[in-house]
């Protein structure tokens, strides 16, 4: 049986292309390529970071304010630092940070409407340890 092995790419539908790419770039360092696009080249992720496939029940309010279906999880290295970028960039920064064994966890509204999650993930654990 073939099977997916990994998230190729998030796609979606937005007002002001350019204007995104722009604000993207700007408070959280994205590369745009030709083809308007962001490689993430996964050599550059904590071992510890992995990615989720999650349908979510249609009643779910974990979207919200954004009235958008969906929602983008982006793994980032410093949370306090990326959250504090995207609001002096006029992004909302909604709830509060949340913290589990596997690492922090912040929101925030893009200017597209869009709700953000940025993951940092926790620290490996030392070898041996």
């Amino acid at each position: 049986m073939a099977k997916a092995i990994g998230i190729g790419g998030v796609f979606f539908k937005c007002a002001d292309k350019k204007e995104l790419e722009a604000w993207y770039g700007e408070h959280l360092g994205f590369e745009f390529d030709d083809y308007g696009s962001v490689g993430f080249d996964v050599s550059h992720l904590p071992e510890t970071a992995f990615c989720v496939w999650g349908p979510f029940d249609d009643s779910t309010a974990y979207f919200d304010p954004s009235g958008k279906p969906f929602m983008v999880n982006l793994v980032v290295d410093d949370l306090d630092g990326a959250l504090r970028q995207v609001e002096e960039g006029g992004a909302k920064v909604v709830g509060e940070i949340e913290e589990y064994d596997y690492g922090r966890f912040g929101w925030f509204i893009d200017p597209a409407g869009t709700k953000i999650e940025l993951w940092q993930p926790a620290a490996a654990e030392p070898e041996g340890a």
